[in-house]
């Protein structure tokens, strides 16, 4: 295939949200998956912008047809990654990121093995319990929850290919640039990508 997929992973408050969201501004041709969903949507979510929105029996019926790259209920709502969408746009040559965690990233492996992991890391958990506390919108008994998980999900970390320490937010997002412009120029990419030279010159 001529895409890259991407699969970027992070703990709650290490950034992962914004940097994804700086590649996407700067990077037009990495696109990123839109998740199936049950959940109601909120206020000014577009269906087919935030989610796919659909009830509980279609997505129930989706899985039935294997037609999720992967797929987690969280909170008594379904959430799911289209595995035919995902195909066709690495085949006609878009890179494709998917902002999941490292449960979903094992999914993913198993039928894209080529996919290349990213893990988000906070410099270190005094900063990321300060970035949480930060956002002002949770209680210390949820912070301390999402502390014992974030830990939880590092120990992860190490089925990823790349690891980005967000420190400093530009130069984390360096990385991340870093990571995706340096996957394309390898060989395989290149080679399909650029099939006409290629056939010219070697």
């Amino acid at each position: 295939m001529a895409g890259n997929l991407y699969v970027v992973a992070a703990p709650s408050g290490t950034g992962k949200t914004t940097l994804v969201r700086m590649l996407l501004d700067s990077e037009p041709d990495v696109r990123l998956s839109i998740s199936f969903t049950t959940r109601t949507p909120r206020t000014g979510e577009a269906d087919g912008v935030a989610y796919h929105f659909i009830d509980a029996a279609e997505f129930r019926a989706m899985i039935g047809r294997q037609e999720f790259l992967e797929w987690a209920e969280v909170h008594g709502n379904f959430y799911g990654t289209s595995k035919k969408w995902i195909a066709d746009q690495l085949s006609a040559g878009a890179d494709v990121l998917l902002e999941i965690d490292w449960q979903g990233a094992q999914q993913v492996r198993k039928i894209f093995p080529q996919a290349i992991g990213i893990f988000i890391l906070p410099p270190s958990m005094e900063e990321l319990e300060r970035r949480l506390t930060g956002r002002g919108t949770d209680s210390a008994d949820v912070i301390a929850r999402r502390l014992a998980a974030a830990q939880a999900e590092m120990r992860h970390v190490e089925e990823f290919d790349y690891v980005i320490i967000n420190n400093r937010l530009e130069e984390a997002f360096a990385d991340l640039l870093a990571v995706v412009r340096a996957s394309r120029l390898q060989f395989a990419k290149q080679q399909v990508r650029h099939a006409a030279l290629f056939a010219r010159m070697i």
